[in-house]
């Protein structure tokens, strides 16, 4: 079955840059498209970025467009989010998703992914 095995994340500065690694495992890689979510407290899940690992086409939602950067390394199956320039408002547990069929014009959409990693704290003050 799938599996996402999340690292990185920590509390940084406003400003500064952190970067996020999420390794799968348990199924052909290049068949899900990744996605980076995150949920501040008391606030939905939001989408952040994605990437087809087919076609390495990726998306970014608005608030994190021109400072956030989504990168894969296909022998290693991993797919990385770059964070530069952050904000307070970054501040969320960030999660990675694994979905296998995602609508290109909907991808923000959580309800398209089906397996999910444990999430990982960013804090940014």
């Amino acid at each position: 079955h799938v599996q996402l095995v999340e690292s990185g994340g920590g509390s940084v500065q406003a400003g500064g840059s952190l970067r996020l690694s999420c390794t799968a495992s348990g199924y052909t890689y290049s068949t899900y498209c990744m996605a980076w979510f995150r949920q501040a407290p008391g606030k939905e899940r939001e989408a952040v970025s994605l990437i087809n690992t087919s076609s390495g086409a990726t998306y970014y939602t608005d608030p994190v467009k021109g400072r956030f950067t989504i990168s894969q390394d296909n022998a290693k199956n991993t797919v990385y989010v770059q964070m530069n320039s952050l904000l307070p408002d970054d501040t969320a547990m960030y999660y990675c998703a694994a979905g296998a069929v995602v609508s290109r014009g909907a991808w923000y959409l959580s309800t398209y992914y089906t397996a999910w990693d444990q999430g990982t704290q960013v804090t940014v003050s």
